[in-house]
């Protein structure tokens, strides 16, 4: 019986998991079941630049996929030796049986021709050899190894749209965070892979919480540079600060909605930290919270703009809040603990945060990533003890995202799937913080 009781209770430890996380199906495929597909590699003509470009876009397009979140990527251990170049190099069966087992095959050939890059690709349904191109595609690009990224991007989101439900993949899309790597905490950009990490801004000050744009032409964030903090507006396009009003107090964590026309703030203009709204360029200023404790970290429901969740302190420790985004209907969604920077998915129904759960001197737990459905309150922990969690933001395909974390020792920015799975480190040097996710 005692045999029993554990045995019973070690199934219970390794299923309720499982059925805690059951439910997030994000719309997008997380959680379902995965599209087996075999990337190998492509074939290169005999121009000298050739091979290089080609080991960069066989790593990327691979990468690409296999942190798509809806693909089983066949092993290339696995592959036959055999090389692919076009379609006529294809042997179906050998594809279809183990050890690949792939239902999908990605293949091409990448050329160098008078300093251009030529890439041809392909996607076959490799179970249906009477009919089995679902995609065919060509790119040419001066022949650089940005652009052998570019171009490996660019066919990994076609494949992604085609077998993810028609949404657009995120190969393309940017990070924007706060990094001190200069001496001062900057505004700092790079690909959703870590790769060609760049200082954005150059002020020597303090910048906090950057936010891109819908349209990814400016990023505000909060900034020391005229005194403050006040929101400074920096144009992507110009690559130099903007006007933007100055609104008095302590003014923090700009927020766009998804029209690119209205930004929710915090400030402290009337004494008290109270969530504010303008619209892109300042004016219209409107007053949405008034009680006493701190309300900030505003965020808007991104499919309708119609509600937002921020921070308060209202009634002690700061707790999850949603309200109409003209201030009214305020409902309380966290609990208990410690619980900020909330960030809403792109479909509406569910908002990533940071929570300690059990707050206090002696109490278990450190700060994780949770998301919640906002409807039924039920939540999910994503990230387990791995040091400070913080800052999630979600990727504009819902199914990954990014966040800080002190699990490696110092303040970092990691990726994750929103199911919690493929934790990935993307920054090492310096500190790096606050990363904000672009739009598309």
């Amino acid at each position: 019986m005692k045999r029993f009781a554990t045995l019973a209770a070690i199934l219970f430890m390794l299923v309720l998991p499982a059925l805690a996380q059951d439910w997030i199906r994000t719309g997008t495929g997380v959680g379902g079941e995965k599209i087996r597909i075999a990337v190998p590699d492509f074939s290169a003509n005999a121009d000298p630049q050739a091979a290089p470009l080609n080991k960069t876009f066989n790593a990327v397009l691979f990468n690409d996929l296999s942190e798509a979140g809806i693909f089983d990527v066949v092993s290339k251990s696995f592959y036959p030796l055999s090389p692919i170049g076009g379609p006529a190099d294809v042997h179906f069966d050998v594809w279809t049986a183990p050890p690949p087992n792939a239902a999908m095959l990605a293949f091409g050939s990448l050329g160098v021709n008078a300093g251009n890059l030529q890439v041809q690709g392909w996607l076959f349904d490799v179970k249906n050899a009477q009919n089995p191109q679902v995609l065919a595609k060509q790119y040419r690009e001066s022949a650089t190894d940005d652009n052998a990224r570019l171009i490996a991007h660019r066919f990994a989101d076609e494949i992604i749209f085609r077998l993810g439900g028609g949404i657009t993949g995120i190969a393309e899309t940017k990070l924007y965070f706060v990094s001190s790597r200069s001496g001062h905490k900057e505004v700092w950009a790079m690909d959703y892979d870590g790769a060609a990490q760049h200082a954005i801004t150059h002020l020597s000050s303090i910048s906090l919480a950057p936010r891109v744009s819908p349209d990814n032409s400016r990023v505000a964030f909060a900034s020391f540079y005229k005194g403050g903090p006040n929101i400074a507006m920096w144009s992507l396009d110009l690559g130099r600060l903007l006007n933007f009003p100055s609104f008095g107090g302590t003014t923090l964590s700009p927020a766009w909605s998804s029209d690119g026309a209205r930004l929710a703030f915090s400030s402290s203009r009337s004494g008290d930290p109270e969530i504010y709204t303008c619209d892109q360029n300042g004016n219209n200023l409107k007053r949405l919270t008034a009680y006493h404790g701190p309300d900030v970290s505003p965020v808007w429901n991104p499919r309708t703009n119609a509600q937002i969740a921020w921070v308060s302190g209202r009634t002690g420790l700061p707790q999850i809040y949603v309200m109409d985004s003209d201030g009214n209907n305020v409902q309380r969604l966290t609990d208990q603990g410690y619980a900020v920077s909330p960030s809403w998915s792109p479909n509406g129904q569910f908002l990533a945060f940071a929570w300690v759960r059990h707050y206090g001197p002696g109490a278990p737990g450190a700060s994780d990533i949770y998301i919640m459905d906002v409807a039924s309150h039920q939540w999910v922990q994503l990230t387990h003890d791995g040091g400070r969690n913080d800052f999630p933001s979600w990727s504009p395909d819902g199914r990954h995202l990014v966040y800080q974390s002190t699990r490696s020792g110092t303040e970092q920015v990691w990726t994750m799937l929103a199911d919690g799975s493929q934790q990935t480190q993307l920054t090492f040097t310096g500190s790096n913080s606050q990363p904000n996710w672009s739009w598309k």
